[in-house]
């Protein structure tokens, strides 16, 4: 009989152990135990059978214990945990849910157990409507509940990979969600200036971010949970996934005189031993050694896992194998956008006193003339010896095998010169002849050279204004839709004309959109003798280094439970950060325009430069619809409609690209010159107030119509509601405040809310009313609570006269949610800006 080994734990690490020994060994006893049900499953998976990407269960089930033994022999031993190891006398207590408890003797010991989530004590964190997702049959759970209980508001807590793919899991399942993180920015393994590009891309799709905000308790509310941070916030959930982190899952190993590590973790040497003889550990339970730095860390992946369990095997069959640290290499997908890092963040560097360098660039994925090519932006970090430190990338298209090329650099020694010499794979579809990967190494080694020096986003802010003078070398057309305070601009074109604008004495701190501009202008300088640094990664990287969340509310609706997600400032639902501009006139149908125009492939400035050179062809109220792979375009294009007075019907993001439909303005438009400078318009105006003065069911659903349709096509919105109008906007369900007697009597005499009010004409006793709404349900005409909910949702102001709720003894409880309260100078203020003014 061979040797008898014995492992703790399936998944990544012990299932692999498993498979490798018996490829080894034809002879070993091998028995694995497994608390759960399920020895090998797709852990990372699990959030996309949630939000069904993955829509077959049995695929996320790696292997099966049948299937294990029927192929390798193994013992597999499912619902059986190991509470205590004994390694003086090698055996292990197993307590099993068919057998009892019991032992088993063993040669060798491999464990494995994994981590288990975080729940810190935190005031009502044991609420059924809380879940954590670590296994199977929490993914069941969690999606049985989803799919089950029509939930409308999910929070995820903790901004960690498993956290950032609930929320956009969770989104994709058509639930409002806020992700809330309480660190300064999600993500850990990325840098501050590199992590705003998944937190916009969040935001961008509707899930509301909350950063640098911990939970202080949850407190149970009818059928959901009220979740409060530490700032007072309130945010109302239905279902709650926590994601705070991982703790390793040790408990019962604490008998055995295994040594750990400082957080609880195993400690093993570079074979995967422990301190005791033959007893092997592997994956998110062990402490490993940090490749870049030296150090002990932990990394919880399972790459690192499986070929930790694969060594240890060798090392139980005497193969003398070794595991030469982990550089934590990961990618995530946030919707559209794509984010991968390898290696060491600044954050860390600094924590061990490590001095480094750092450079940005922003290539194209594949030839900027082939069709889908995409930016995308690479932070590489390296000493002055060229050694790389560590990268992080952010894209939609080709981020992974970029990271993937600097990884494989990295393990085999190599350095930003290697990069710059790397030959890839060319062809107008998937690269340039520059690969962005060259292009890092190329930037890279300038600076180590000595060709250039570079200045970072973080230092212009700080810089000594009197001592430098910062200067955008990007066109006219750019500096206007965007520059940095106190800069002057001076194109690249025309530095050479102009070098007579610059101060020999000062510093000149160049920059341009992505640093390119900016290398070649300081070489310009440089050979006219000044002294020169230009800002790597250009206005790209300054701009989204300064990105802020907007504000998330969640509230518990008034009505029958209804649940809506807004921003705090708009009262706008946070569907609309999708496409802000929803509100503009959408008076089109998608494939219904005069132009279209394709800038992929262009970087900042072109795609403007094109869209403006269109949009002057054509005639006034043309649709122009434009496709861009910049991701800067999705931002550029907003400013640049309002600049110049053309109307941006809709933009949206489409698998990298940016689409957008441009009408050209009725108004008086700015014309652009070559230069970019404008020429002056004409201010028109175009707002809707509405004066709602009637109480009639049928005059408050006519206004509401009207008032819709006018935000349908763009216009800003005002009704301001006075005397009986106010009976409109009252809540349905009686509030308790305190009122006088004269005040009450008042409340008790006026109908109560929308669904209580009486026709102008044929009334017949409370039937008129509803009769209308009978007919108006068999048309499918909509009821006047959803237009009043639908125009509350697109914007449209609603406010409620402060005089006539004095007189009449209203107070602003007893109204909806999302009604202003307002005097006659508010109103007369939205009417000063209108051309139109209904009294109803």
């Amino acid at each position: 009989m061979g040797k008898k080994v014995l492992i703790v734990g399936g998944v990544a690490g012990g299932a692999s152990a498993a498979a490798r020994l018996r490829r080894l060994d034809e002879d070993a006893e091998i028995v694995m135990f497994e608390k759960g049900e399920y020895i090998s499953f797709a852990n990372c998976g699990l959030p996309y059978y949630i939000g069904e990407t993955i829509k077959e269960r049995e695929k996320l089930l790696v292997q099966t214990p049948e299937a294990m033994n029927e192929r390798f022999k193994i013992d597999v031993r499912v619902n059986s945990e190991v509470i205590d190891v004994d390694t003086k006398n090698k055996k292990v207590k197993v307590n099993s849910k068919d057998k009892g408890e019991y032992e088993e003797s063993y040669d060798y010991l491999i464990l494995s157990p994994g981590a288990m989530p975080i729940k810190p004590p935190i005031e009502g964190i044991n609420n059924d409507k809380i879940f954590t997702l670590r296994n199977v049959p929490d993914t069941d759970k969690i999606k049985a509940y989803v799919d089950n209980r029509n939930i409308k508001n999910a929070v995820v807590i903790g901004g960690g990979f498993i956290g950032v793919e609930m929320a956009e899991n969770l989104k994709e399942r058509g639930l409002n969600v806020a992700l809330i993180e309480a660190a300064p920015h999600i993500l850990a393994p990325f840098d501050s200036d590199m992590v705003t590009f998944a937190e916009k891309e969040l935001e961008d799709n509707g899930v509301g971010v909350v950063l640098n905000d911990g939970v202080k308790a949850f407190k149970e509310e009818d059928n959901g949970i009220n979740v409060i941070l530490n700032s007072g916030k309130c945010l109302y959930a239905d279902i709650v996934i926590l994601a705070i982190g991982v703790k390793p899952d040790v408990t019962f190993l604490k008998n055995s005189g295994i040594e750990f590590g400082p957080r609880g973790h195993i400690i093993v040497n570079d074979k995967m031993e422990t301190n005791i003889k033959d007893v092997y550990a592997v994956g998110d339970a062990i402490e490993v050694v940090d490749f870049v730095n030296g150090s002990k860390t932990a990394i919880a992946l399972a790459g690192p896992a499986n070929k930790q369990g694969r060594i240890a095997a060798d090392n139980v069959c005497g193969l003398d194998s070794k595991y030469k640290g982990t550089m934590g290499t990961a990618i995530i997908k946030v919707f559209g956008l794509t984010g991968a890092s390898t290696g060491n963040n600044e954050r860390t560097l600094k924590s061990k006193g490590i001095s480094y360098r750092v450079i940005y660039v922003h290539p194209s994925s594949s030839a900027g003339y082939y069709p889908g090519a995409a930016p995308m932006s690479i932070k590489l970090i390296f000493n002055d010896e060229g050694k790389i430190l560590g990268a992080q990338a952010f894209g939609y298209v080709g981020v992974d095998k970029r990271m993937d090329d600097i990884a494989v650099t990295m393990r085999l020694g190599g350095t930003v010169y290697d990069l710059a010499e790397l030959e890839l794979a060319y062809a107008p579809p998937y690269s340039s002849a520059k690969d962005p990967v060259n292009m890092a190494g190329f930037v890279a080694e300038n600076v180590l050279i000595g060709r250039h020096e570079v200045i970072l986003p973080e230092d212009i802010d700080n810089r000594d204004k009197e001592k430098t003078q910062l200067i955008d070398v990007r066109t006219e057309i750019e500096y206007k839709n965007g520059n940095i305070e106190g800069s002057l601009n001076i194109p690249v074109d025309d530095l050479r004309n102009r070098v007579g604008e610059l101060d020999k004495n000062k510093e000149i701190l160049l920059h341009c959109q992505v640093g390119l501009r900016g290398y070649i202008a300081a070489r310009i300088l440089m050979a006219r003798g000044f002294k020169v640094k230009n800002l790597t990664g250009g206005y790209k990287t300054y701009t989204m280094s300064k990105f802020k969340p907007k504000d998330v509310v969640m509230n518990k609706g008034s009505e029958g439970g209804s649940i809506d997600l807004r921003e705090k400032e708009s009262s706008v639902s946070l569907e609309s950060t999708i496409n802000e501009y929803k509100e503009a006139e959408i008076e089109y149908k998608k494939g219904s325009f005069d132009k279209t125009l394709d800038a992929c492939g262009l970087c900042c400035p072109g795609p403007l430069m094109q869209v403006n050179a269109s949009v002057q062809d054509m005639k006034e109220g043309e649709i122009l619809k434009v496709t861009a792979s910049d991701p800067g375009f999705f931002e550029d294009i907003k400013s640049w409609c309002q600049r110049t007075d053309n109307e941006l019907l809709e933009r949206e993001k489409d698998k990298g690209n940016i689409i957008a439909f441009i009408k050209k303005g009725k108004k008086k438009q700015i014309m652009l010159d070559n230069t970019g400078c404008s020429a002056g318009a004409i201010v028109q105006k175009d707002n809707k107030t509405l004066v709602v003065f009637s109480g009639d069911l049928d005059k408050a659903i006519a206004s509401f119509i009207i008032a819709n349709g006018a935000a349908s096509m763009g216009k800003k919105v005002t009704m301001f509601f006075t005397f009986w109008g106010l009976n409109i906007l009252r809540k349905h369900e009686k509030v308790s405040v305190p009122k006088a007697f004269m005040d009450k009597m008042f409340g008790f005499m006026m109908p109560r809310g929308s669904k209580r009010l009486k026709l102008s004409n044929m009334n017949m006793l409370g039937m008129g009313p509803k009769m209308i709404r009978m007919v108006m349900k068999n048309k499918n005409v909509t009821s006047l609570e959803e237009l009043i909910q639908a125009a509350i949702d697109s914007g449209i102001e609603i406010v409620a006269c402060q005089m006539s709720m004095d007189v009449m003894g209203l107070k602003k409880d007893e109204l909806i949610d999302g009604v202003k309260i307002g005097g006659v100078g508010y109103y007369l203020g939205e009417a000063e800006d209108s051309n139109v003014n209904l009294f109803i």
